[in-house]
């Protein structure tokens, strides 16, 4: 059995199919673990930049208004 050229031909391709298939199943789990990590939140605006957001909106408002 151990003398036969196909039995060593093919324990060559599973092994090299199952370590590729392991490194398949490696990055796969990384993937997921990073899509289920929740976003970074951003830094909160400070006070003035959502006053000034607010004052741009309001002029937004009233121009539509008027109109």
């Amino acid at each position: 059995m151990f003398q036969n050229t196909n039995f060593w031909i093919g324990l060559g391709i599973g092994v090299v199919a199952g370590i590729f298939g392991y490194k398949m199943i490696q990055q796969r789990e990384q993937q997921l673990l990073a899509l289920q990590q929740p976003a970074v939140p951003a830094a909160a605006p400070s006070l003035e930049e959502l006053q000034r957001q607010k004052e741009a909106l309001e002029d937004m408002i009233a121009a539509q208004s008027v109109q």
